[in-house]
């Protein structure tokens, strides 16, 4: 059986699970307490609202990307960084495919109502741009590697949104060499392609 110092664990990976499979609005704490195989009133004992352990949540979710980061930073290449990156979306597509990307579809739900839910969920993706903007400013992109962040980043969550939609795993998956040329193209010419839709001469 687990241990009961494991019920905050256990209330929080539940909470993550279920927020992203049907939303933050429609979780319940009873329903995280279900899932989490913890009696109700247990919760209150770690959480008091819904709010809290939603903190709780993104908390989670930003250790988790923090530490992807380091890793993906540990790679060779820009390249080699940014497909790392790419590739961890395309790992878990079969997520994408049920509920959307976790971390995307978490911001477009929060952002509609705001508070600090939403600037805590916002932090998630501008963590994210700020570290493809490093990986650009490396390629020595200058002031062009804001919008080639966004750029990069609004083509994944683009696909990922398609993926989610559509349900089909290779919306995402065929992204890669696409992207890949992209970035050779990027790293050849030191110009700023014009548009994302650019990117569709290298598919």
């Amino acid at each position: 059986m687990p241990r009961t110092t494991d019920k905050r664990v256990r209330l929080v990976d539940a909470a993550k699970k279920l927020i992203h499979e049907q939303g933050f609005n429609l979780t319940t704490l009873a329903d995280i307490a279900q899932e989490a195989h913890v009696p109700l009133g247990n919760v209150y004992y770690y959480f008091k609202t819904k709010e809290a352990i939603a903190e709780a949540v993104l908390a989670n979710r930003a250790r988790e990307l923090h530490e992807a980061l380091q890793v993906f930073s540990s790679a060779a290449s820009v390249k080699e960084r940014l497909l790392a990156y790419l590739q961890s979306e395309i790992d878990n597509v079969e997520q994408t495919v049920k509920s959307g990307c976790p971390i995307g579809s978490l911001c477009q739900e929060l952002a509609k109502q705001g508070g600090p839910l939403a600037t805590g969920a916002t932090q998630l993706l501008n963590d994210t741009l700020l570290w493809i903007e490093k990986q650009f400013q490396a390629m020595d992109m200058g002031d062009h590697s804001r919008t080639l962040a966004r750029q990069f980043m609004a083509t994944i969550q683009g696909h990922a949104l398609l993926t989610n939609t559509f349900k089909d795993p290779k919306i995402l998956e065929q992204l890669k060499p696409a992207l890949s040329a992209w970035i050779d193209s990027l790293a050849h010419t030191k110009k700023v392609t014009p548009s994302v839709e650019k990117m569709e001469e290298y598919a």
